[in-house]
Formats: C-alpha cells, sequence, structure tokens
C-alpha cells in the first residue's frame, strides 16, 4: 500500500512544499495541508504501518528523520531539531519512540 492510495497526490505535494525550509517542518500543520487529519482512525493507522519503516510496531527517531521522503521520494530530510520535535510532540509515555496510538492522537487531535 502506498500512501497516495490513502492521501491525493496533490495534497502531498502542497504539505512537501509548505515545508521545504530547513526547520520549517510542523507535524500538525503537515497532517492537515496533506489531508490526513480529516481521514477515519482506520487510515491514519494505514499510514502508521507505511511509515513505520522497519515494521517495529513504533516509529523511531531514525525513521523520523526520513519522514517528509516517506510522502516523496524526493523530500528533503528532517533536521535534528525538527526530529526531535516531533517526536517530543507526539511521544506521551516518554519511551523515545512513536506507537502506532501516539500517532493516531497526534494527527486526529
Amino acid at each position: 500500500m502506498s500512501l497516495s492510495s490513502i492521501l491525493s497526490a496533490d495534497a502531498i505535494d502542497g504539505a512537501i512544499k509548505d515545508c521545504q525550509a530547513p526547520d520549517s517542518f510542523c507535524p500538525k500543520k503537515f497532517f492537515q495541508l496533506c489531508g490526513l487529519s480529516k481521514k477515519s482512525p482506520q487510515d491514519v493507522k494505514k499510514v502508521f504501518g507505511i511509515l513505520d519503516n522497519d515494521a517495529s510496531g513504533f516509529i523511531e527517531e531514525e525513521e523520523l528523520k526520513f519522514f517528509l521522503q516517506r510522502f516523496s521520494p524526493g523530500a528533503r530530510v528532517l533536521t535534528d531539531t525538527e526530529t526531535k520535535a516531533f517526536l517530543c510532540a507526539a511521544d506521551d509515555d516518554s519511551d523515545g519512540r512513536i506507537g502506532a496510538d501516539e500517532f493516531q492522537a497526534m494527527v486526529l487531535s
């Protein structure tokens, strides 16, 4: 399954363009722009599964760096500052990784 089967390619492109500059990525804004925040909890879980590159059940910091590239292969890598801020914003239990429920709560809240 690909992200474009859940989200429109135009919406993904727009969201990627919005955060092209280093340190301009805001997860909440990105989820709104790409349309993910309007999707069902089931669709959000499907997207989580795609983003969980190693299928560990969690999105770790190393996977977060390449978050934008999972949406669009030509996108930039997140900066260390953006990666840490994203992790802090979603990691409710402070275990250093984002679980499916934490991801869903961040996207849909």
